[in-house]
């Protein structure tokens, strides 16, 4: 499950917030809000998209560099809340 949510939230982040960008460039331990990519809205919008697509509730303090800002901390935060 895991290596198929982190394949789908790299595309979503490829899709909505790095349009045209090479994707090799973004990997599963890129650094997405402490590299710049995600700003407080798109972290915002990311929120939106796990919760809808993964049927899961991310609480405010979740929403943080510590639970987002990798693809694999995103997949891992997914995970723990579907278990």
């Amino acid at each position: 499950m895991t290596e198929a949510t982190k394949a789908t939230v790299k595309d979503y982040i490829l899709r909505e917030f790095l349009p045209g960008e090479n994707p090799a460039a973004l990997t599963d331990s890129t650094p997405l809000i402490s590299g710049g990519i995600l700003d407080s809205l798109s972290t915002l919008k990311l929120v939106t998209f796990l919760e809808e697509k993964f049927g899961v509730q991310i609480e405010a303090h979740e929403a943080d560099v510590e639970h987002l800002d990798t693809i694999t901390n995103i997949a891992a935060l997914v995970h723990a809340k579907k278990a």
